[in-house]
């Protein structure tokens, strides 16, 4: 398959690249790359990538940002880091990828466990993934020629538990063998419209 991985430096983003890239052709991209740049939070950038790389079998993102922060501190703006960044991105991914598709080819967005256990300091986050959870449920009732549209949400992955366990106490983190099954069941199952969740 040609699978085309936004976000594919990241964290989990490095981990579901090198999986992948064992059997498949994979173009990985992202702000910074100089082959395939994209931002999401635009898109006239999304459908700018497409054009450049054309038709692929499988989508995946792990791209998106939400702004963390207390709740009285929190700005309309920083509201909408999120709603254009990782709500949005992702849905213009959707829209604009889903003509980019062969039949019976594949889309993964990527939430986290927030949508269903928040934590403080997090209501923008967990607002924006609740969000993209409804709406995979709701397009993927209305997509054609056999494509199929999943999220993966997981609960916080061991290589980034360090950096954010002080807002996640008492939480498992998440082996990253075990966050990739999520993907896999994505791409190389035959799941629609689901919320894979990867929790403790």
């Amino acid at each position: 398959m040609k699978i085309l991985i936004i976000g594919g430096t990241g964290t989990i983003g490095k981990e579901v690249v090198d999986y992948f890239s064992i059997n498949h052709e994979v173009i990985i991209a992202n702000r910074t790359s100089k082959d395939y740049p994209v931002d999401i939070s635009e898109a006239s950038s999304i459908k700018k990538l497409f054009l450049k790389i054309g038709k692929c079998d499988a989508i995946i993102c792990v791209a998106g940002e939400a702004k963390w922060g207390q709740f009285k501190d929190l700005s309309e703006e920083d509201f909408y880091v999120g709603i254009q960044s990782k709500l949005m991105g992702q849905v213009n991914l959707v829209q604009i990828g889903q003509e980019f598709l062969f039949p019976n080819g594949s889309l993964t967005l990527t939430t986290g466990i927030l949508a269903d256990d928040p934590v403080v300091q997090t209501t923008s986050a967990a607002m924006v993934n609740g969000g993209i959870h409804s709406f995979v449920k709701a397009a993927a009732l209305e997509l054609e020629n056999g494509i199929r549209l999943n999220v993966v949400s997981t609960g916080v992955v061991e290589n980034a538990y360090k950096k954010y366990q002080s807002y996640f106490p008492g939480h498992t983190p998440i082996p990253m063998q075990k966050m990739l099954r999520g993907y896999i069941r994505s791409v190389e199952g035959k799941s629609n419209g689901q919320i894979i969740r990867i929790y403790d």
